[in-house]
């Protein structure tokens, strides 16, 4: 007698599954543009327009963009020899040292903020400390520009550093050792093989760290302070215009941060998509 086919187990439909992912994309993606919708919606164009010909504002955008620059500037210096060291090379300690890397990143951004004032106010100690020595040379940081920066520069270079890491990893590593073989030594076959494919991934860091300073906060309040037409930034704008009771002019400041990480996470998002 011929055999019967066992029975076929019966397929579920995955539309369950896709549900449910849909669900939580749409749930999570509802919130953020409720609270990008309820800063927008408190303001009226008269707070805007104040926010925006205000000289404290004005002047906070300035250094925003001049600190943002040079502390993104300073994380990809940093960045592009340190990912590609962890990525293309293994040695005793690569696992502490890519352990250390990520502290500013785990670590709250208050908690940043306090040690680098420790840092240079009490260390070695506060009679003979780091910012006394600088001030004797004429030089000032803390509760000064160069603290802003020092301050984004500490927490975006770790962003940085991840995301080149990451970039470097993605490159095959064949090409460089072909040009070694040809004659380069290790410096050349960096410079003029991987760096040039690592073109994208560069603009990419260097646009997530300029980023990454833009909303940090308070290493910045603590490091730094928040002295109007000093060391305000628009993050501590916010923070100043709160403490005067004018939300309004808070929620201007927010909106102009907001679009500026809009702006910035598109700028990533068209890079990565273009490799």
């Amino acid at each position: 007698m011929p055999t019967q086919p066992p029975d076929r187990p019966s397929i579920r439909s995955d539309k369950p599954f896709f549900a449910t992912l849909v669900g939580f994309t749409a749930l999570y993606g509802i919130l953020i543009l409720l609270l990008v919708a309820a800063s927008a919606s408190y303001i009226t164009w008269d707070d805007l327009l104040t926010a925006v010909r205000s000289e404290s504002i004005q002047q906070s955008l300035t250094l925003t963009f001049l600190t943002c620059t040079v502390s993104a500037i300073l994380a990809l210096i940093f960045a592009v020899p340190i990912g590609y060291t962890l990525s293309r090379f293994r040695f005793k300690g690569r696992t502490l040292l890519d352990t250390l890397l990520d502290i500013p990143i785990i670590l709250p951004p208050l908690v940043v903020g306090l040690s680098l004032l420790i840092l240079f106010n009490s260390f070695p100690t506060q009679e003979s400390s780091l910012e006394k020595w600088l001030n004797a040379q004429g030089l000032h940081v803390t509760f000064h520009i160069p603290a802003i920066i020092l301050a984004q520069f500490t927490i975006s270079a770790a962003f940085a550093v991840r995301s080149m890491k990451n970039t470097f990893e993605q490159i095959s590593p064949r090409s460089e050792m072909v040009a070694l073989t040809l004659g380069c030594n290790r410096a050349q076959a960096f410079w003029r093989v991987a760096l040039p494919q690592a073109g994208r991934g560069v603009l990419a860091a260097g646009v997530l760290a300029w980023a990454r300073a833009l909303g940090e906060f308070g290493p910045i309040l603590v490091f730094a302070g928040a002295t109007r037409g000093r060391t305000e930034v628009l993050a501590t704008s916010v923070f100043l215009e709160i403490n005067i009771g004018n939300l309004g002019g808070a929620a201007a400041v927010s909106l102009i941060l907001i679009t500026l990480a809009i702006a910035t996470i598109l700028t990533i998002r068209i890079a990565g998509d273009r490799k």
